[in-house]
């Protein structure tokens, strides 16, 4: 994790197949990006569920659900057909959610 001044760290990563597509991960913490309370009423956000969250998609949704689960990540929604495509949904430990789906 790199150290960017007061309040500022964050990590990137990608993976080798896109080495140009980054996602960065960052605690919500007091400091230069939130200031008088705002990183509490933003964590309360992710743990309610509205605010954190994003999009992955996977050539096969069933093989990487079930490797990812084995792996122990939690699902709040297992694979299902939905009317705008087929998506399976987890969780991080900090309460952020995702989507993962199948590319078409």
């Amino acid at each position: 994790m790199l150290q960017m001044g007061p309040g500022m760290r964050w990590l990137t990563v990608c993976t080798p197949e896109q080495p140009d597509l980054e996602i960065t991960l960052t605690s919500i913490e007091d400091g230069m990006r939130f200031r008088n309370g705002a990183a509490e009423q933003m964590r309360e956000l992710v743990k309610k569920g509205t605010f954190g969250f994003g999009v992955f998609e996977c050539n096969d949704l069933n093989a990487t659900y079930e490797e990812l689960k084995a792996k122990g990540v939690v699902f709040k929604k297992p694979p299902t057909k939905e009317f705008y495509g087929y998506e399976a949904l987890f969780i991080d430990d900090s309460g952020n959610w995702f989507s993962l789906g199948q590319k078409k």
